[in-house]
């Protein structure tokens, strides 16, 4: 079983590319909003809001 990645990160609004290998992809760009969090489609790569980042103004 693969242990998807969990990603802390600074903005609302994150780039995923699924990184080398064979797991890359097209760059995606994924804005998580209100949520918090958010999943890349292709590869499952976790985004996580990091505790005290405030979200974009965009």
């Amino acid at each position: 079983m693969q242990v998807t990645e969990t990603i802390t990160v600074n903005s609302t609004e994150v780039a995923c590319d699924g990184g080398t290998g064979p797991l890359g992809h097209p760059k995606v760009y994924l804005n998580m909003q209100s949520h918090g969090k958010i999943d890349c489609p292709y590869c499952g790569r976790h985004f996580i809001l990091a505790e005290g980042a405030k979200a974009s103004s965009h």
